[in-house]
């Protein structure tokens, strides 16, 4: 069994992350789709009234357009939630985590893997939303890989961006209804 918890340290945050691992074109990217997203209201009061800390191993690309079209809605979801803790692993700097987390039998990304405070995995998820799956099904299918040269049409990346709040609250759930941790928390 892969020990993620172990993993987990080795992540580093968003900006470092691309520091390190992206160019400054791939930056750049990443800033223009962080810069057109916008929680409203609504979803930062969601965020903010997370009470478990939530553990993120996020595996990703700084190349990769589907990372740069979801990748920096979670930094607004950290920014909103200090409880809400993401580490990003480049896919091919850290293989043991690609093949751990391959999807239909093939390294896509992103992938997240959602831990609870110590260290147990709650659920996995990636490397695409129901909302962007629906908009490339509408499309006959279009590019297998969005160069992410493109940002998304505001109203599909509000969507994706729904689509992560209710990936990310449906894990604060389990975590708030866990029988174990509200023993261990008293509430």
């Amino acid at each position: 069994m892969f020990d993620f918890n172990s993993k987990y340290a080795a992540g580093l945050p968003y900006r470092e992350f691309l520091q390190v691992h992206g160019s400054e074109q791939h930056r750049g990217r990443w800033a223009e789709v962080f810069d057109r997203v916008k929680l409203s209201g609504a979803q930062r009061e969601l965020l903010v009234s997370f009470k478990r800390e939530m553990k993120v191993l996020c595996l990703a690309g700084a190349w990769c357009g589907d990372c740069v079209n979801q990748c920096p809605i979670f930094e607004h979801f950290t920014a909103a939630n200090p409880r809400i803790g993401i580490h990003y692993f480049d896919r091919d700097a850290h293989a043991d985590l690609a093949g751990e987390l391959q999807i239909c039998g093939g390294a896509r990304v992103p992938v997240l893997v959602f831990l609870s405070e110590d260290g147990f995995e709650v659920m996995r998820y990636g490397d695409r939303t129901l909302s962007r799956y629906r908009k490339l099904a509408s499309d006959q299918f279009g590019p297998a890989c969005p160069t992410g040269l493109v940002p998304p049409e505001q109203h599909l990346l509000d969507a994706v961006t729904q689509d992560w709040i209710d990936i990310f609250e449906r894990v604060q759930l389990i975590l708030r209804t866990s029988a174990r941790l509200r023993q261990k928390h008293g509430d």
